[in-house]
């Protein structure tokens, strides 16, 4: 029901309890006595006037005579007397038999009770039209609840969960309510709010990733240079190349703080870096492992052919972040060992260095953690961490192990 309807009905509803109460008070004037009864009941007295028992009864009466004493009537408490009679509007009447008048008789007109009925029914009509108007009102109320009410109350739960950024959960449609067509409206903006925040995000984690990249990638070059200007430092006589030497060791320093910063900065933003893995040849594993290798101090070792599931970059950067750590922390020669357990090609890559305490290897590739060991070495505590990520996102497992004389870390790379 729309709502002019529904406010006609109850407007046609009130109108039509005041007609018929009006209607009702009006018929009040109009009580009276039925003449036909009154002239059979006449009729009958005259005709057997001092026989009480053939008094046509249908109507209430008493009998007075000229002296105004009553001599009949049919029930108790009905007005004796003329006087009386007047006040409740009876009906007085002379009774006349061969031409003399014997006596009075006294219709009672009976107001009070043609009242009550009256009463009676203006009462009921009140109550039934009364009902049908709560009805009216109650169904009104679902109505409302239905179409105003409660969708307004879903709208409003609705933008209290979009400003607390819940932009998961749709607003549900209904083009049934006054709100339809502003809950399509309400529900596209979420969903572009939505969009918007997830494109924000995306070019954030690439430019992040990009930073992390980069600066990850540069440190492997500057180690390089930082190394081979130190060796040139000790190995030259000259004193002018003793101080170019002495200032590419200053300026590789300070790219590689820069670089540090950089990178911490990035990584501790990025929520996910990509890794793109695929089956590649173990060959290939091999020269990445040389790479990272930049001071040769791994002796020779082999890989077995197989099949293996990696992402060569993220792999190469493995590699890197191992073997700088193993120069940084142990500065001793390095051996790497490779076989398989159960379905994973096992690279194995130990120095000699003092380890870690055994309570702190789970530890190392937490986030932002380092060993006791490294309070006098700078860095940011992030490439095992990261070691540790792209292993398991290629599928695979990173171990670190102290060893009797040295520090081993094991990089499991799964077999296809």
């Amino acid at each position: 029901m729309k709502r002019s309807k529904f406010i006609s009905v109850l407007i046609l509803t009130f109108i039509a309890e005041i007609l018929i109460c009006v209607f009702l008070v009006s018929k009040i004037s109009d009580i009276k006595t039925d003449p036909v009864k009154v002239n059979d009941c006449m009729y009958s007295i005259k005709n057997n006037f001092g026989n009480p028992e053939r008094y046509n009864r249908e109507l209430d009466y008493v009998i007075i005579d000229n002296d105004g004493k009553p001599v009949f009537k049919t029930k108790e408490n009905l007005s004796e007397t003329i006087n009386e009679a007047i006040k409740t509007r009876g009906l007085i009447l002379d009774i006349e038999i061969d031409g003399k008048f014997t006596g009075k008789v006294i219709f009672d007109y009976n107001l009070n009770g043609q009242l009550e009925n009256v009463k009676s029914r203006i009462i009921i009509i009140f109550i039934v039209i009364g009902g049908l108007q709560i009805i009216l009102a109650i169904c009104w109320y679902i109505v409302l609840k239905k179409k105003i009410i409660t969708p307004f109350h879903k709208i409003n739960s609705f933008a209290a969960r979009v400003a607390e950024g819940n932009l998961d959960i749709p607003l549900t449609m209904d083009k049934e309510h006054v709100f339809g067509e502003f809950t399509e409206a309400f529900d596209l903006m979420r969903s572009e709010l939505k969009k918007a925040r997830a494109a924000e995000k995306k070019a954030n984690d690439d430019k992040n990733e990009m930073v992390a990249k980069l600066s990850h990638d540069i440190k492997t070059p500057v180690a390089s240079i930082k190394s081979t200007s130190e060796i040139g430092f000790e190995v030259t006589q000259e004193e002018r190349t003793k101080r170019m030497f002495n200032v590419i060791n200053v300026k590789t320093d300070q790219i590689k703080a820069l670089v540090d910063n950089l990178f911490n900065s990035s990584v501790r933003d990025v929520t996910e870096i990509a890794v793109n893995p695929g089956n590649y040849d173990s060959k290939d594993i091999k020269k990445l492992i040389k790479n990272a290798d930049y001071l040769n101090k791994a002796g020779d070792f082999s890989v077995p052919d197989c099949s293996v599931f990696i992402d060569k970059l993220r792999l190469q950067q493995i590699f890197d972040n191992i073997f700088t750590n193993s120069y940084k922390y142990a500065d001793t020669e390095i051996s790497v060992h490779t076989g398989f357990v159960d379905e994973y090609l096992v690279i194995s890559i130990a120095d000699k260095g003092p380890g870690v305490k055994d309570e702190e290897l789970l530890m190392l590739k937490q986030k932002y953690k380092r060993g006791s060991n490294a309070t006098d070495k700078d860095g940011a505590g992030l490439g095992l961490y990261l070691v540790d990520y792209f292993c398991r996102k290629m599928d695979g497992e990173f171990k670190l192990k102290n060893l009797d004389q040295g520090f081993e870390a094991s990089v499991y790379l799964r077999t296809v």
